[in-house]
């Protein structure tokens, strides 16, 4: 990323190091964040320090202030032990920080695999009954065919022998009164 500085200020005339050309921007731009200082000037000072910068990592072992390995995502054991290398905030090390984040992306992969197979076996059961379900369903009605058939069955019965002995009711029964 370039900066375009204003004409006067960039000294086209004399060839300049990296090194050179960035305390000269440093020296002359007001802007220091756009310059950050290198990790190696903050090295025997504090881990607070080191960490304000993000490209950073404070080695607690021999309290060394180094770039962050960006090429990998872990720092190499040769620069600083996982438990002694800090990053983003000094109480916090990369082993306590891998295995805080392994115990979290597992538990949340545990209860995102939980949900798809409580919302899978859901769609199933509401798609398509039980077999036991349908067979149970099927003897409820068969049951209930065969108590209306009792039922009207022995209605009958019972008209008849009403009838027989006279005792059949009416559908007015102040009809038998009337008659005489």
């Amino acid at each position: 990323m370039g900066l375009a500085l204003p004409w006067p200020l960039v000294p086209e005339t004399v060839p300049m190091s990296q090194r050179a050309w960035a305390s000269w921007v440093r020296a002359t731009h007001p802007l220091p964040l756009l310059f950050p200082e290198a990790c190696s000037q903050n090295t025997n000072r504090s881990c607070e320090e080191c960490l304000k910068n993000v490209s950073c990592l404070w080695c607690n072992t021999n309290k060394a202030c180094l770039d962050y390995p960006v090429t990998r995502i872990l720092p190499p054991s040769s620069l600083c032990t996982l438990s002694s290398a800090r990053w983003g905030v000094c109480w916090v090390n990369f082993e306590a920080l891998i295995i805080t984040l392994s115990v979290v992306g597992g538990a949340v992969l545990l209860a995102l695999a939980a949900c798809c197979c409580a919302c899978c076996c859901r769609r199933k059961r509401s798609r398509k009954p039980d077999k036991e379900e349908e067979k149970a369903a099927r003897e409820r009605e068969e049951r209930r065919v065969r108590q209306e058939e009792r039922r009207a069955e022995m209605k009958s019965r019972h008209d008849e022998i009403r009838k027989k002995y006279g005792l059949f009711k009416e559908e007015n029964p102040y009809a038998r009164f009337e008659n005489n």
